[in-house]
């Protein structure tokens, strides 16, 4: 049970546990396409990099239900409506591109390209499409783009969340930190 001011404990395992994943597959993807030569010469990090982030295709239909079924604290009175519609629809983004979007767009460019993606080295993901060579820069594009594009939205999530910490002096940040309470 959150305290007021404060998300639940679960809200805040899936909200640390899928960061840790999306940065450490962000990390690893960049790592993967710009030092290929040097660092993934036979496609280890690309293995790791899409059995982390597919996990992000399970783990967003368990946050998505939390949340639903679990109302966010609400945001301080000192934010303006303004701010506060802002904060949501930075949320929004944050799980249509960043943890949906993304991770989709990998799903899509390795089965245009006709390549596995496991789960977790668990289990493989089916193809979305089949087969198709003509797809492949695109495919590549948009998940490319995409992955910039969300790099900066997280970047940016991460500065607000600092923001209100040091500067606005509110709750947000701690609402959301393990093993904080109010």
């Amino acid at each position: 049970m959150a305290q007021q001011g404060s998300y639940t404990g679960t809200a805040k395992w899936l909200h640390w546990g899928m960061a840790l994943i999306w940065v450490g597959a962000w990390v690893i993807g960049i790592l993967a396409t710009h030092w290929r030569d040097e660092l993934n010469p036979h496609h280890e990090l690309t293995y790791v990099h899409k059995a982390l982030a597919s996990t992000l295709l399970l783990l967003i239909v368990a946050r998505i239900a939390w949340r639903l079924s679990h109302s966010a604290p609400p945001l301080p009175d000192s934010m303006s409506p303004t701010m506060k519609r802002g904060a949501l629809l930075g949320h929004v983004l944050l799980y249509a591109l960043a943890l949906i979007g993304l991770p989709l767009s990998g799903w899509y460019w390795s089965s245009v390209a006709d390549k596995p993606v496991m789960v977790a080295a668990l289990f493989m993901l089916p193809s979305l499409v089949e087969p198709d060579q003509s797809l492949y820069d695109l495919a590549k594009s948009i998940h490319t783009y995409l992955s910039w594009l969300c790099g900066a939205l997280v970047g940016g999530h991460v500065l607000i969340a600092l923001k209100h910490h040091f500067i606005e002096k509110d709750e947000v940040l701690k609402g959301m930190l393990p093993g904080r309470t109010h």
